[in-house]
Parts: C-alpha cells; sequence; structure tokens
C-alpha cells in the first residue's frame, strides 16, 4: 500500500520537474563559472539569506530594504548577467548542452594537432613558449591580463606569436574553448622551492598556474628545446613527442574524462540518432 502511494504518476512528474531545474541550475553554473558573475551570484544568494533570516528575526525594516532589492533585482540581474544570458542561449540554440562530445572530441584532435606542429617547431629551434589551456576552472582573472586574440588554433599562428621580440612573445598563450582568447597573458608566479634551480620563469609560471587551477599549461625551454607539462601542480619534464601527444589526448578526449557535462544526455542523442534517424540500422 505504502509502495502504490510512493510510485505515483504524479509523484514520478514531481521527480522529473526536480531533475530539470536542477539541470538547468547546474548549467548555467557552469556557464558564469570563472567569470565576474559569480562573485555577483555569491551577492544575490547573500541578499536572499539576510531577506530570509530578516523575516525571521522581525527586522520589518531591512525585511522591507531586502524586498526592494529582490523585486528590482529582477531587471537588475538580466542586465548584469547579460552576457552569460546571451551565451547560456546561443548554446542552447546550437544545441551544445545536449549533444557536444564527438563536436568537441573533434575540435580537441584539431587543437593537438596544431598544439604538435607548434611545440615540434619551436622545440627543435628552442623558442620559448608558455601555452596554458583552460581546463574546468575559469581562467578569466588571467585571460584579463592578456592582449585579446580571440581566433582559431593553428600552428603556424603559435609559433608566430612566440617568435622572438614580437609584441606578443612574452607572456603566455591562454587556450580557451579550443581558441586562443589572448596572448602575452600574465600568470601567477609559484614559490616552490622544490622547481629546479635552472628552470626560469616560464616554468615558475606554468607550475604556478597549475597550483590554483586545473589548467594545463605546456612549456618550451629557450635554452635546451625542452618540453614539459604541469597540471594540478605536477611538473612533467623532459616530454617526447609520444610523450606530451598521449598526455594530451588522456586529458583532452571527453570519452577518458569523468562524465560531467550531461554525458547521459550525450548518451540518449548518440542512442536516437543510431536507431531512430538512421532506419533503426546500428
Amino acid at each position: 500500500m505504502i509502495w502504490s502511494e510512493i510510485f505515483t504518476l504524479r509523484n514520478l512528474i514531481n521527480l522529473v520537474d526536480i531533475l530539470i531545474v536542477w539541470f538547468l541550475i547546474y548549467n548555467l553554473l557552469l556557464l558564469v563559472r570563472g567569470t565576474r558573475a559569480v562573485q555577483l551570484l555569491r551577492g544575490v544568494i547573500l541578499v536572499i539569506i539576510v531577506r530570509i533570516i530578516s523575516g525571521v528575526i522581525g527586522l520589518s525594516m531591512l525585511s522591507w530594504a531586502m524586498d526592494l532589492v529582490i523585486n528590482w533585482g529582477v531587471i537588475a540581474m538580466i542586465v548584469i548577467f547579460q552576457p552569460e544570458i546571451r551565451r547560456g542561449l546561443e548554446h542552447l540554440g546550437r544545441g551544445s548542452l545536449f549533444v557536444k562530445s564527438n563536436r568537441e572530441n573533434e575540435a580537441n584532435k584539431k587543437l593537438i594537432s596544431a598544439l604538435d606542429k607548434a611545440i615540434q617547431y619551436m622545440s627543435k629551434r628552442r623558442i620559448g613558449a608558455l601555452i596554458t589551456i583552460q581546463m574546468n576552472t575559469g581562467l578569466e582573472e588571467y585571460i584579463e591580463t592578456g592582449i585579446n586574440v580571440d581566433a582559431d588554433v593553428t600552428g603556424e599562428l603559435l609559433i608566430n606569436i612566440f617568435i622572438p621580440n614580437t609584441p606578443l612573445h612574452d607572456g603566455a598563450v591562454i587556450i580557451k574553448d579550443n581558441r586562443i582568447a589572448v596572448a602575452a597573458a600574465y600568470l601567477p608566479l609559484s614559490q616552490s622551492n622544490l622547481i629546479p634551480k635552472e628552470l626560469g620563469t616560464r616554468h615558475r609560471a606554468a607550475v604556478g598556474i597549475s597550483e590554483i587551477t586545473d589548467a594545463l599549461t605546456i612549456v618550451i625551454s629557450e635554452e635546451t628545446g625542452e618540453v614539459s607539462i604541469t597540471q594540478n601542480n605536477e611538473l612533467l619534464r623532459g616530454m617526447t613527442q609520444e610523450d606530451y601527444l598521449k598526455y594530451l589526448n588522456d586529458q583532452l578526449n571527453h570519452s577518458h574524462q569523468t562524465p560531467d557535462r550531461g554525458s547521459f544526455l550525450n548518451s540518449v542523442a548518440t542512442f536516437i540518432d543510431k536507431h531512430f534517424r538512421r532506419g533503426g540500422q546500428p
């Protein structure tokens, strides 16, 4: 009798309703992560908490003020979060919230190919380079310190950026969403005593960004041409072409990552595409 009351159509609808709202909130947090909107979102949450507490305690004046903030805050939120709202609608319009694994993996293959071309050229000629790839943690704070590029990633462009004595060669290239976001960006320098003394500023910057974010950073030594990679406070030195290609594929290929971007929906979409759009042929 109890189970029949729990598993009702109404309860199932409520469960679906909750899951949809959770999914929307989750993707909203993904969109604002790493942007200034995070700080504003914290402010909104603080206002709501103050309103609840003031209502419980009976602080009528404070409650009235918070009500005004909340009532007018809807309009303010639309204005303040306009870039994030536009970005979310663009993702939704492209269907990228639901089906993006295949497309992203193809883009990642092109990214890795471009990186390989640039690394091989610069390593053989001992051209120093510092390339940071944004992973899950946002890098907006450091992107703002660089010179805007917003271009497709190609080996030729990366090589030209790091040619010595050019305006953009000093600093880091930051790659975001498979595009070169900025060049000549400043990264935080690590103060760790474990970094070998023979390594210079580039390596300290690479380790520094790995200490506070999950970004993947490629360093090419100007003195030796040695290729190193830092990630999650780990410095991998003396990497061969085979080594770094395997590492990049493991880190950037979504099939090797934990399903944190709606992989269930991707699987459903793949099943539909396989069994319905192609006439049910496997």
